[in-house]
């Protein structure tokens, strides 16, 4: 059986794709793993993809809305736009008039903030609650001592399917996430007409910032000791 060697662009500190080109790199100074070494006629027929109009009107926008993310400020090259403002103007770039919100019950107030921007900012919006449906847990065959609460009483269920058709029935343009937990977020998208992007994730114990946990010491033992046996 053949194996299967997988890319892990990640253990490479090399990254000789950020420097020179397909074609100017020689194959045999990368790594085994490099997707590059052995996968250039994937490579090229991805490339393809790119020309086609349902992909050009998200990719292009995007490298435009990246392009201008940046300034030279006293001749530094620096960042210039929050991710807020880098919706508000990819919106425009693909001139969406409908923007839909997808929101934790937990971010009410980000996302009634959220909401009042991107209607200033001349879009129409929709926003939907995760808890929409008014729907027991155990009715979306979560067994009961699954409710965080008293299993004995209703908890309402997070209900990201209903969020994406309500959504879909707004016939939105783009759809935003904002804090949907881990797994609810993939319902979400999977069932979604609408592109969907994350403007914020949802991270209970650091506030929303989930890179902390790379970084900090203090959460070394959480992240080590929830590992999978």
């Amino acid at each position: 059986m053949k194996t299967t060697i997988l890319p892990q662009c990640a253990k490479c500190s090399a990254a000789y794709c950020s420097k020179m080109s397909l074609e100017e790199i020689n194959k045999a100074i990368l790594p085994e793993y490099c997707p590059m070494k052995t996968g250039e006629k994937v490579i090229k027929s991805v490339i393809e993809k790119y020309g086609k109009d349902d992909v050009k009107r998200i990719y292009v926008p995007a490298t435009i809305t990246e392009k201008e993310a940046y300034e030279s400020v006293r001749g530094v090259v620096m960042a210039v736009r929050p991710r807020i403002k880098e919706l508000i103007e990819f919106g425009k770039l693909i001139h969406a008039e409908k923007i839909g919100v997808a929101f934790c019950a937990g971010m009410q107030d980000e996302a009634a903030r959220i909401v009042a921007i991107l209607e200033k900012a001349g879009f129409a919006v929709a926003s939907v609650r995760c808890k929409c449906g008014g729907t027991d847990k155990t009715k979306l065959n979560v067994a009961k001592e699954y409710k965080i609460g008293d299993s004995s009483k209703f908890e309402a269920a997070c209900n990201p399917i209903l969020q994406a058709q309500l959504l879909n029935n707004a016939e939105t343009d783009i759809n935003v996430i904002v804090g949907l937990c881990l797994g609810h977020d993939m319902l979400f998208t999977m069932n979604s007409k609408a592109p969907v992007t994350t403007l914020i994730v949802k991270d209970r114990l650091l506030g929303h910032n989930p890179v902390i946990a790379l970084y900090s010491d203090y959460h070394k033992d959480i992240v080590e000791s929830q590992k999978r046996t």
